[in-house]
C-alpha cells in the first residue's frame, strides 16, 4: 500500500533486530500491537504487559517497530493479521524489530508539566471532580499511599508530643533529685555539728537517705535519657525519610499518570480522524511522537512501580517500628518510674526507727543555772558602767519565759531589786504589769538601767 508521506522520524533513531520468545500456557507473548495499515506504514509495540513471555525477556518494549514474525514480513498487513500471525505460532516465535533509540527528556514536553501539576490539583478532589475534569481514566488518583501522609504526620505529631513529655519529666526529675541533694547535705551537716549524739544520729541518717533517694533520681534520668533518643531518631530521621520516599513516589506518579493522559488523548484524536476517513499527517509519517510518548510511559510506569513497591516496603517496616517502639518506649518509662518511686518509697521506709527525732533544747540552745553571754550582740557586757547620760533607753524585750529563765523577774515586782532608777516609769498598776508580762513580754524604761550583776544574777 502506497502512503502519500514519507516516515518523520522526528530525529529518532532505529536499530534493527530479533528476539525469540517462548509462548506461555495461553499461547501469548504478552505484547499489544498497534499502527500497521490502512492508516499508518509500520506496526509497532503499544505495550508489553507484566508477567509474561516479553516481559521477563525485556527486548521489546512500546514503541519499537515490527518487521517480521518468524521469517515474514508484516510489511503492509494490518495489526489484526500480525496478532493472528505469531498466535499461529505454536511453541516459539521469532520477530524481527526496529527497536527505537529515544531520550526521555524528549518525550517530557511542555504538554507532560502541565498534566503533572493537574494532577497535583486534582489528587485530593473527589470523583466526581475528577470526571469533571477529565481525569477519571486516571486511575491511581486518591492513591492511598497519600493517606499515609497524613497518617504519618499524625504519628510524627504524636512522636513529638511524647518527647517534650519525657523532657518535661526528665528536667522535673532532675530539680527534685537537686533538692533532695540539697536537703541531704544540710540534714547530714546539721547531724554532723549536732552536740547530742542521738539527735545528730538521726540527722545523719536523714540525710543520708536523702542522698540515697539522690542516686535513685540520678539512675532514673539514666535510664530515660536514651528514650528521648531513640524517639527523636524515630521522629527526624525515619519519619521524614519515608515522606521524601512518599513525594519521590508521588511525583514519579503524576508522571506516568501524565503520559497515560497524553497517549488518551493521542488516541481519541487517532479515532476521531479515522471516523472522518481523513489522513493523519502523524499517523501516516510512521507516527513516531505517538511512539515516543508510549516510550516514556513504558520507562514512568517501570519507575513508578520500583518506587511504590519501595515505598510500601519503608511504610510496612515502618508501622512495625511504630508499633513495637512506641509500646517498648512506653513499657520503659513506667518500669523506670516505678523503680524509683519503689526505690525511694523503700528508703524512706527504712527511716521508721528515726522518727520521732527528740532534742534537747536545753543543751542545744540554753544552759540552765549559766549566766548567758549577748557580748556577740553587744547589748551587755561584764564590767560596763551603765548609767542615764545617754538619756532614757529602751529596756529589753523579751518572752515571758525566757525572762524567767535568765532572772529578769523577781519576788518583789517586775524587776525585783534592780537598783535605784533615774527617772520613774510610766504610772501603772500591777494588774497591768502582770497582763502585759503574760502577753508579749517585760518592758520598762530607766534613766538609769540597773547594775549587770543585780539583772543578770
Amino acid at each position: 500500500m502506497d502512503f502519500e508521506f514519507e516516515e518523520d522520524s522526528m530525529g529518532m533513531k532505529t536499530l534493527p533486530g530479533s528476539v525469540t520468545l517462548d509462548k506461555d500456557a495461553q499461547n501469548l507473548v504478552g505484547i499489544s500491537i498497534g499502527g500497521g495499515a490502512p492508516l499508518c506504514p509500520c506496526l509497532y509495540v503499544v505495550q508489553v504487559f507484566d508477567h509474561t513471555p516479553a516481559a521477563r525477556d525485556g527486548t521489546l518494549q512500546s514503541g519499537d517497530e515490527i518487521l517480521a514474525v518468524n521469517g515474514q514480513s508484516v510489511k503492509g498487513r494490518t495489526k489484526v493479521e500480525v496478532a493472528r500471525m505469531i498466535q499461529s505460532v505454536k511453541g516459539e516465535v521469532v520477530i524481527g524489530y526496529n527497536k527505537l533509540t529515544v531520550d526521555a527528556k524528549q518525550g517530557k514536553t511542555l504538554d507532560i508539566v502541565m498534566k503533572k501539576v493537574k494532577h497535583r490539583v486534582v489528587e485530593n478532589m473527589s470523583s466526581s471532580t475528577a470526571d469533571a475534569l477529565g481525569l477519571s481514566r486516571a486511575i491511581l488518583c486518591n492513591d492511598g499511599l497519600v493517606k499515609k501522609l497524613q497518617e504519618l504526620e499524625r504519628n510524627g505529631n504524636l512522636y513529638k508530643g511524647l518527647t517534650e513529655h519525657i523532657r518535661k519529666i526528665l528536667c522535673c526529675n532532675y530539680r527534685v533529685i537537686s533538692a533532695h541533694r540539697q536537703f541531704g547535705d544540710l540534714f547530714y551537716a546539721i547531724g554532723v555539728r549536732d552536740p547530742q549524739p542521738a539527735a545528730g544520729e538521726a540527722l545523719r541518717k536523714f540525710g543520708e537517705a536523702h542522698q540515697g533517694i539522690e542516686k535513685c533520681g540520678a539512675r532514673l534520668l539514666k535510664s530515660i535519657k536514651p528514650m528521648v533518643s531513640d524517639l527523636s531518631t524515630y521522629l527526624n530521621k525515619a519519619i521524614p525519610d519515608t515522606k521524601l520516599t512518599i513525594r519521590k513516589y508521588l511525583d514519579i506518579k503524576f508522571e506516568y499518570l501524565s503520559y497515560c493522559l497524553k497517549v488518551k488523548e493521542l488516541d481519541d484524536e487517532d479515532y476521531s480522524y479515522a471516523a472522518l476517513g481523513e489522513p493523519l499527517y502523524r499517523v501516516e509519517t510512521g507516527n513516531y511522537e505517538y511512539r515516543l510518548v508510549l516510550r516514556c510511559r513504558q520507562d514512568a510506569r517501570s519507575r513508578f512501580a520500583k518506587m511504590r513497591s519501595n515505598v510500601l516496603e519503608k511504610l510496612e517496616l515502618l508501622d512495625q517500628k511504630h508499633v513495637q517502639d512506641i509500646v517498648h518506649q512506653l513499657q520503659r518509662l513506667i518500669s523506670a518510674l516505678t523503680c524509683y518511686h519503689g526505690d525511694c518509697a523503700r528508703i524512706m521506709g527504712e527511716q521508721g526507727d528515726v522518727f520521732p527525732i527528740e532534742v534537747d533544747l536545753s543543751k542545744t540552745t540554753f544552759k540552765y543555772g549559766q549566766k548567758p553571754d549577748f557580748s556577740a550582740d553587744g547589748l551587755i557586757e561584764d564590767g560596763d558602767d551603765v548609767d542615764g547620760s545617754d538619756g532614757e533607753r529602751e529596756g529589753v524585750v523579751e518572752g515571758s519565759g525566757l525572762l524567767e529563765d535568765v532572772g529578769l523577774l523577781g519576788d518583789a515586782g517586775l524587776l525585783g531589786d534592780a537598783g535605784p532608777h533615774t527617772a520613774d516609769p510610766p504610772s501603772r498598776s500591777a494588774a497591768d504589769d502582770l497582763a502585759l508580762l503574760c502577753d508579749i513580754g517585760a518592758q520598762y524604761s530607766t534613766g538609769a538601767p540597773p547594775t549587770t550583776g543585780n539583772l543578770l544574777d
